[in-house]
């Protein structure tokens, strides 16, 4: 997102909410009488529309799709369990994110925040060849371009909004700081309504915006990554990802260097050291994935509205590419700045990739 927008993203237009709050895109009555009658199918017709922005929403809250979905999961049936509740006094997507909200809150309090290699502690000065995987950090994840909202076709703001600088942001935020900013920035709920579904006053919300503003515009570029793929166009992001795959499979470190700025970072969790700088990322690249690993296989794929690869290493035993890494690069100009590595099969899954490839 851009600091200090108020443009929504995965929300309607304005005038969108306006016509939802007075009542223009209320559900059919006659399945909201069934599902308050214990119709199970009415009740799955009524919220199938908002089922993908409320996912989004909860990645936002929880840094997680595992959770995101989890979280989406309980509070659709605390919904289903309390459709008797529902007024009708708001619409059916503000009651749901109400329920929504609640239920990721109640999570944050009990999981905490999800952490980035670069929140555990500064860069390492040179690779780590034997580095151990921290299980007890809960990790921020990548979240599947496919889930977004209107998937493809998805609007840049709905993009925006679950970039990685972004939803790392939202973690360094208590609950009700992350929750007041992503109504009010993301989704274009006013302050009045949002300290309704948080049960507070509007000026503890106003409150809360003051703060979480200040955190974010401290860790989010000003431009976001959908205004510079915007600017770089189709063909030059096809050659950065092609580039990139042919470099490691190919152990060219000069191709891969000319695809990096010169302050890029790298990054992949859950291990905890990562690298910032040309020359000690091209030094952890020739140590570790292109002379240490093995042979790779790539396939494009789209986290978090950016650009990245799925990657495979080949596995004696299997005979076969394995599932490794879900590569997501955050570009500045026409080049990579930043590369996340984030380490795991499961991974490959949420983003509809395949475990293996021949």
């Amino acid at each position: 997102m851009e600091k200090n927008s108020a443009r929504p993203a995965d929300a309607p237009t304005r005038d969108d909410l306006t016509s939802a709050r007075d009542g223009d895109d209320a559900p059919a009555q006659d399945d909201l009488a069934l599902a308050r009658d214990g119709d199970g199918a009415a009740f799955t017709r009524l919220v199938a529309p908002l089922r993908g922005e409320l996912h989004a929403h909860c990645y936002r809250m929880l840094g997680s799709t595992h959770d995101a979905d989890d979280a989406l999961q309980d509070a659709l049936l605390r919904a289903w369990r309390g459709l008797a509740r529902f007024e009708g006094r708001s619409s059916l997507r503000s009651w749901l994110y109400t329920v929504t909200t609640r239920t990721c809150l109640d999570l944050v309090e009990a999981r905490g925040r999800r952490a980035m290699p670069v929140d555990l502690g500064p860069a390492s000065d040179h690779p780590v060849v034997d580095a151990v995987p921290l299980s007890d950090v809960a990790w921020l994840g990548p979240y599947p371009d496919t889930a977004i909202a209107g998937g493809p076709a998805a609007r840049y703001e709905q993009r925006e909004a679950v970039e990685l600088a972004f939803v790392a942001a939202l973690q360094h935020l208590p609950g009700n700081q992350r929750a007041a900013l992503v109504l009010f920035e993301v989704l274009g709920f006013s302050a009045a309504e949002i300290a309704a579904m948080m049960d507070t006053s509007a000026t503890s919300v106003n409150s809360a915006l003051a703060r979480a503003r200040r955190v974010v515009a401290e860790k989010v570029p000003a431009r976001t990554q959908q205004q510079t793929l915007r600017k770089i166009g189709d063909a030059r992001l096809r050659e950065i990802v092609t580039g990139y795959s042919s470099a490691l499979e190919r152990d060219d470190a000069d191709a891969l260097v000319a695809l990096l700025t010169e302050d890029v970072t790298w990054s992949m969790p859950p291990l905890p050291h990562w690298y910032r700088g040309l020359e000690t990322v091209t030094e952890f690249a020739v140590r570790v994935p292109l002379k240490s690993c093995g042979a790779w296989r790539h396939l494009p794929t789209g986290a978090n509205g950016q650009p990245g690869v799925g990657c495979y290493l080949w596995n004696d035993d299997a005979g076969a590419y394995l599932a490794w890494a879900v590569n997501v690069f955050t570009l500045r100009e026409a080049y990579i700045c930043e590369i996340t590595s984030f380490i795991g099969p499961e991974h490959f899954t949420a983003l509809g990739l395949p475990a293996s490839l021949p």
